[in-house]
């Protein structure tokens, strides 16, 4: 319009400098001419026209994701606005003072979300909530996060996108993993809990602080979540319980403290990691809830006897870690049932009584450990017969009797009886020191099931429900 308005008012100026210089018609000539007052009027509907025209490009709202991937503004139209004031003589609107008000609005950061392309919505809501997490960052000795600019989220170094599960035709962040990344951030609050698509959540080897923000519970697709050796601290990430789709849950080597709920343990959770922490508590009652594949519990201060309850865990569990704690109380022989175990390890607690036959029904397993404890009494020939026994271990107790089996184990160098009591054999205990431990009455309840092998009998998973036969 600005174009038009411009050439009808170059043609009128032509065709009255034609009539000017005919000198017979000077009457029509004076009412084409233009007087001073048309021309300045012409002047301001001229310059609005140019302002009206960049205001469509500078007063128009622009799509903007903020920190939490809401919607907003572009920048320069809020109440926060940095934007210049500008104002015009409304007396006098000269094209000058009117272009320099139109060129006080700033313009939008190149590399502001207004300027970037997407693949998919999913990844412009995301897109400033990384670019916030990335702000406090303290710590990038391999510069991972140089990688972090652009609109390109998929191609971030440690960032993967896929299809999520409501809609196969877009494009998300489903996973993230930062394992040996030695990233450092006081928080990861505002990031983690505002990634509505995630699926896995690797971090192990960094130095994220803090604890775990509530609002992950509301993520609705994460199944794995490792954050292993870290520096979190708090009480257990309780946002976790309930998680209908969490299956892998790693919280080793950090600072949790307090209890861990019992409710975790009837979760369908397949591993579960939370060795290496403060937690201080008895092992719950309902231990063996669970369909749990890993149970690492070591390296904390759990307290108590072991409960009879873990003969429930039967088939599924492969490891059993509970080395490193204040157990204390008798071995109860329903640690037989757990016929899946490759590796059972309760050493260095404060753990006594016999060691029960029923572990010769763990014919799967590789590794046993009980060393650093108050066991005595003979060591079970039944038990040196595992096929698949590779690391017997038993040092630092209180053993009298090694029978022939154990004995060819020991030569293989599979069963370790160093520091014990076994009168014929080297590297034992003194015999003050045995004798001492022995002045002291030992005693177990139910001694009568040191000796039972319940996979030696028939019905031996229907045995389980009912804990114990009667003797």
């Amino acid at each position: 319009m600005t174009l038009v308005l411009f050439a009808a008012f170059s043609k009128e100026i032509k065709t009255s400098s034609k009539k000017q210089a005919n000198k017979k018609d000077k009457e029509r000539m004076k009412i084409i001419i233009p007087t001073k007052s048309a021309v300045l009027t012409f002047s301001i509907l001229l310059s609005l026209l140019v302002v009206n025209t960049v205001s469509l490009y500078t007063d128009k709202p622009m799509p903007k994701f903020d920190a939490l991937g809401h919607q907003g503004r572009s920048r320069g139209s809020g109440s926060g606005s940095q934007t210049k004031e500008c104002n015009v003589d409304e007396s006098n609107p000269t094209p000058m003072n009117l272009l320099q008000c139109s060129h006080s609005r700033p313009s939008p950061s190149p590399s502001s979300p207004e300027h970037l392309v997407f693949a998919d919505r999913r990844l412009a809501l995301v897109y400033p909530v990384i670019q916030n997490f990335k702000s406090i960052i303290t710590s990038d000795p391999l510069g991972v996060t140089k990688s972090w600019v652009g609109s390109d989220v998929c191609n971030y170094k440690g960032f993967y996108c896929d299809h999520p599960p409501d809609n196969k035709s877009a494009i998300a962040l489903a996973s993230i993993d930062f394992n040996g990344f030695k990233l450092g951030a006081p928080t990861l609050d505002g990031f983690l809990d505002q990634l509505p698509d995630i699926a896995l959540f690797h971090a192990n080897s960094n130095y994220f602080a803090g604890s775990i923000s509530s609002g992950i519970a509301k993520l609705p697709y994460l199944f794995e979540l490792d954050i292993s050796n870290n520096k979190f601290s708090g009480p257990f990430p309780s946002a976790v319980l309930g998680m209908k789709s969490l299956t892998f849950l790693d919280i080793r080597f950090n600072s949790f403290s307090g209890s861990v709920p019992p409710q975790i343990f009837t979760q369908n959770l397949n591993f579960l990691f939370i060795n290496n922490n403060d937690f201080m508590q008895k092992l719950p009652d309902n231990l063996g809830s669970s369909h749990i594949l890993y149970l690492t519990l070591a390296n904390n201060k759990f307290m108590g006897p072991i409960p009879r309850s873990i003969a429930k865990v039967l088939s599924s569990v492969t490891e059993v870690l509970l080395l490193n704690n204040q157990l204390t109380g008798c071995l109860p022989y329903e640690i037989g049932f757990i016929k899946g175990a490759i590796v059972f390890d309760i050493g260095n607690n404060r753990l006594t009584g016999p060691l029960p036959f029923s572990l010769a029904c763990l014919d799967k397993v590789e590794q046993l450990n009980f060393a650093g404890n108050l066991l005595y009494g003979m060591v079970p020939e039944v038990v040196c017969q595992l096929e698949y026994l590779a690391n017997f271990s038993l040092s630092n107790n209180y053993f009298t009797t090694v029978g022939p089996i154990c004995r060819s184990l020991i030569e293989r160098g599979v069963l370790d009886v160093r520091n014990n009591c076994i009168p014929d054999l080297p590297y034992q205990r003194s015999v003050v020191d045995c004798a001492a431990f022995f002045a002291y009455p030992r005693f177990c309840p139910y001694m009568w099931s040191y000796t039972y092998i319940p996979c030696m009998f028939p019905g031996f998973t229907s045995l389980i429900p009912q804990m114990a036969p009667t003797p």
